[in-house]
C-alpha cells in the first residue's frame, strides 16, 4: 500500500505556489499516491479539527497557473509542545511537504527532528518560497515567487517613475523584504531609480534615519545639478528591522508584532514614514521639492506567476518527487538553471539556534557593485562645488561618506 503525501504552506503567498501544489500533486498521483492538502499551514497540521482536501488531477489542473494560494496559509509557529504524530500515523503519511520561507523551513526542521525521535517513518522535504528571495539557496538561484513579484513591482515602479517625470515630483517607494533587500534592489535597478537604499548597504556603519534621509537628499541634489527636477527613491521596508531600537522608539511609530516576533510592517506605511522624514529635511534645508509616498506591498504577492516561475515551480514540484524517490529527507529542494535537482539539508543550513539564517544581498558581487556605483545619482567629492548652491556642507551628503565606503 502506497503512503500519503501531505502538503502545507506557511508564511505569506508568493506567485507560483499553486504551481508547486499542482506539480507535486500530479507527480505523486501518477504513481498512485494519495495527496492531501492542509489548510492554514502548521495551525491546521496540529489542529484536531483541521481542514484538509484530497487532491486529484482535476483540482491540480484547475489551480496550476493561478495567483494566490488555493490552500489557505498561516504564519502560525507551533511550539514543540504542540507537535503530535497523530495526523501522520492516522493518514499513513510517508512525506510531508512544507512550502514557505525561513520561519517555515526552521519549523520543518524541528518537526523532522521530533518525528525522528518518535520513530515515525516519514520523509520531510521543504520547497523554498518567498518573494523576499532571502533563503540560503546557491548563488544565482532565486526563491520561487521572487521573479514574478519583481516583474509586477517593476511595472508599478516604472509607472510611478513616469508620473514623477510628467509632474516634476519625486516619489519615495518602499518595496517588501523583511530581512533582505533583494526585492527593492531588483525592482529599483530594473526601473532605473536614481537612489536605492537597502539594509545591506550599511555594512560599514550603523543605520539611522538621519543617514537614510541624507542618502535621499544626496540623490535629489545630484539630479538638480544635472538639471533633472524629478526622480524616484526605492527603499527596502526591511530597513526597520535593522534600525537601532532607540531610532524606532524616537520615530513616533507604534509597531505591533506577529507571532514570530517580527514588527507587523503591513500595519504601517513605511513609504509614508520615509517621505515624511525627507520632507522635514528638505524644509530644514530650504529646498522646495515635492515628494509622494508609494507602498509596493501586498498587491505583488498574489499576482499571476510569470513564465519563469511557472516553469521553475513545476521543476520544484517534480524535483520534490525525485528527492522522495531517492529517499531524501529533512532537506530543501533546489533546482539549478540546468534542471539538476539537489537536496539542501536543513541541518547544514541552520545556525546554533536551529534557525535558517536569511540570504542577504551580496555587497561584494560584481553585479551589485556595477549598479550601485554606476547607475545611481548621488553626491560625491567632485560634486561639492556645484552642490554648494543647495547645501552649506555638501560633504555631509556624500554617498560614500554616509556609508563609510571611503
Amino acid at each position: 500500500m502506497k503512503k500519503t503525501v501531505a502538503i502545507l504552506a506557511g508564511g505569506g503567498p508568493a506567485p507560483g505556489i499553486n504551481t508547486v501544489f499542482a506539480s507535486i500533486g500530479k507527480a505523486f498521483l501518477r504513481d498512485g499516491y494519495k495527496v492531501i492538502g492542509i489548510h492554514e499551514g502548521y495551525r491546521g497540521l496540529f489542529n484536531p479539527e483541521r481542514e484538509t482536501e484530497v487532491m486529484d488531477f482535476k483540482l491540480c489542473d484547475r489551480i496550476v497557473n493561478r495567483g494566490g494560494s488555493y490552500f489557505m496559509m498561516s504564519r502560525y509557529k507551533p511550539k514543540d509542545s504542540d507537535f503530535s504524530k497523530d495526523f501522520f500515523v492516522e493518514n499513513n503519511v510517508g512525506l510531508l511537504v512544507t512550502i514557505g520561507g525561513d520561519d517555515t523551513a526552521s519549523t520543518a526542521n524541528r518537526i523532522a527532528k521530533f518525528l525522528h525521535e518518535q520513530n515515525v517513518d516519514i520523509q520531510n522535504i521543504h520547497v523554498p518560497k518567498t518573494i523576499d528571495n532571502d533563503l540560503p539557496l546557491p548563488e544565482g538561484i532565486p526563491t520561487f515567487g521572487y521573479e514574478s513579484a519583481r516583474e509586477s513591482g517593476v511595472g508599478i515602479a516604472t509607472a510611478v517613475y513616469e508620473d514623477a517625470r510628467t509632474s516634476g515630483n519625486w516619489f519615495v517607494v518602499c518595496g517588501m523584504g523583511r530581512s533582505a533587500g533583494h526585492l527593492a534592489f531588483g525592482i529599483g535597478t530594473a526601473a532605473h531609480y536614481p537612489m536605492i537604499i537597502i539594509p545591506e548597504m550599511f555594512d560599514k556603519t550603523e543605520m539611522s534615519f538621519d543617514k537614510i534621509t541624507k542618502l535621499m537628499v544626496s540623490s535629489i541634489i545630484k539630479r538638480k545639478i544635472r538639471n533633472i527636477p524629478y526622480g524616484g527613491i526605492m527603499i527596502s521596508e526591511g530597513m526597520f528591522h535593522f534600525l537601532p531600537e532607540e531610532e524606532i522608539a524616537n520615530s513616533g511609530i507604534n509597531f505591533t508584532y506577529d507571532e514570530h516576533g517580527h514588527p507587523e510592517l503591513g500595519n504601517v506605511s513605511k513609504a509614508h514614514v520615509f517621505n515624511e522624514l525627507l520632507q522635514r529635511k528638505l524644509k530644514e534645508l530650504g529646498i522646495k521639492v515635492k515628494s509622494r509616498p508609494v507602498e509596493l506591498g501586498y498587491e505583488i504577492r498574489c499576482t499571476l506567476p510569470s513564465a519563469y516561475d511557472l516553469e521553475y515551480c513545476t521543476a520544484l514540484g517534480l524535483g520534490t518527487k525525485k528527492l522522495y524517490d531517492e529517499g531524501k529527507t529533512a532537506c530543501m529542494v533546489s533546482v539549478d538553471s540546468h534542471g539538476d535537482v539537489n537536496p539542501l539539508y536543513l541541518k547544514d543550513l541552520e545556525n546554533e539556534q536551529g534557525k535558517i539564517p536569511p540570504r542577504l544581498v551580496n555587497m561584494n558581487s560584481k553585479k551589485v557593485h556595477l549598479f550601485l556605483h554606476n547607475n545611481m545619482d548621488f553626491i560625491h567629492e567632485k560634486d561639492y562645488e556645484a552642490a554648494k548652491a543647495y547645501l552649506d556642507h555638501p560633504e555631509e551628503y556624500d554617498f560614500y561618506k554616509i556609508l563609510h565606503w571611503e
